[in-house]
């Protein structure tokens, strides 16, 4: 990875200064029907490094008109080949991919919807699973910029890795589908006790005690694990224990509490998860006990919503999602889309959560729709900005249809 702004292909770059990084966060694409206005926004910054935290395409069938996905749902390597080729040739992703080097993962979507290692999402799909998983990771290794240690064997594809910034910042870029435990209770939101089953693993065991090596050996001002899926606490219904989603980390609570436990033991100066998957904007504090009102924070998280899933979406003038009220991790939300566009220096890292007003009409301006500042050294998030939309027209429904399109959107359910 190289430091400084990109002009253009083939000219010469502008060094920034030394400890200085402008990272660009961006997830989720979808085709059908909207567009990647983002993407040129993204672009027009030229930011030093994109991170890509998964759900570059999706899966499902299209009719082939307009901006519909072409061909059936993604099956067969002349498929996923085929999906990869249609969303790179929108000319705003061609633009954000020309702008600077990117660091990517997946999530499940570059395959399908929620499988968990070896086991789909549907048992009908069991037979032939591993067949399908070798040809969406064969695909994704062609089109993606991944060095040749990823080059995949047959359905195994070595993608999580470390990357550094100098000293400045250290890249945990993590797998959360290859080697993951099943989700427990045949997966959704669940009050499920079997969920904190020690010997569950999202990472996977031998992905956990990498990355708990790489913070043991640390010597960044900025460990930044780059990730798909919420990492903090979400409970859905303050009535019943704790109603949570089984594809998240609320659905491993064992292996976030190893991992949290392992940065604090080895005393990592400034850890930051930053996440993809829920087609909104979130940020989040990381305590060391979700259970405990009590328990210190020691960690932040910020969540990037979507380029175009979900379509043009809602904001709250306060940011605050319901669940906030009894989540009280939970710092911000929106239901706009866009990206996160980061500034990271020895002092602080500052967030801003951008967002477009529409994507189903090309070219909507970009705006900051708020900004938080992590101090170094300073657990927590400090919001230093908030730019909540004027219009009527953009204002969220009642807290329950806000509560029903969160879920449906993450888990897909009608």
């Amino acid at each position: 990875m190289a430091l400084g702004r990109r002009p253009g292909p083939h000219r010469s770059r502008a060094r920034r200064p030394p400890g200085v990084a402008r990272d660009g966060v961006r997830v989720l694409l979808e085709l059908p029907g909207r567009f990647f206005t983002a993407y040129k926004h993204l672009a027009d910054e030229r930011p030093d490094l994109v991170l890509h935290l998964g759900d570059y395409q999706y899966e499902g069938a299209g009719n082939g008109t307009g901006r519909q996905h072409h061909g059936p749902e993604t099956r067969t390597l002349a498929n996923y080949r085929q999906r990869h080729a249609q969303y790179k040739t929108d000319p705003d992703l061609q633009a954000a991919h020309a702008a600077a080097p990117w660091l990517v993962v997946w999530d499940d979507h570059e395959m399908e919807n929620n499988y968990a290692d070896e086991v789909p999402e549907r048992p009908a799909d069991q037979p032939g699973h591993m067949e399908r998983r070798a040809a969406a990771y064969r695909a994704y290794y062609e089109n993606m910029p991944l060095r040749r240690t990823s080059v995949p064997s047959g359905p195994d594809l070595q993608l999580f890795r470390r990357i550094q910034w100098g000293q400045l910042a250290s890249f945990h870029m993590l797998d959360t589908r290859q080697y993951r435990s099943d989700q427990a209770c045949n997966d959704g939101y669940k009050d499920c006790p079997a969920a904190a089953d020690p010997a569950r693993s999202l990472p996977g065991m031998e992905q956990e005690e990498w990355l708990v090596d790489g913070f043991r050996n640390s010597d960044a001002r900025w460990d930044i694990l780059g990730q798909q899926v919420f990492f903090g606490r979400r409970d859905n219904n303050p009535e019943a224990a704790t109603t949570v989603s089984m594809d998240a980390w609320d659905g491993y609570p064992a292996s976030r509490d190893r991992i949290t436990q392992a940065w604090v033991d080895a005393e990592v100066r400034n850890p930051v998860v930053l996440t993809g998957d829920v087609h909104a904007h979130w940020a989040s504090e990381i305590t060391q006990d979700f259970d405990d009102p009590a328990a210190p924070v020691v960690g932040s998280e910020l969540i990037t919503s979507s380029i175009s899933s979900g379509g043009d979406g809602y904001d709250d003038p306060d940011g605050a999602h319901p669940w906030a009220a009894w989540n009280p991790n939970l710092k911000f939300w929106t239901n706009l889309r866009g990206y996160v566009s980061t500034t990271i220096t020895e002092d602080a890292m500052v967030a801003d959560f951008k967002c477009v007003r529409q994507v189903t009409v090309a070219g909507s301006p970009v705006f900051t729709r708020a900004q938080f500042t992590i101090e170094d050294g300073v657990r927590g998030l400090n919001r230093t900005a908030d730019n909540p939309l004027p219009s009527a027209r953009f204002a969220p429904p009642s807290d329950e249809q806000v509560i029903r399109d969160t879920i449906r959107e993450e888990t897909h359910a009608e």
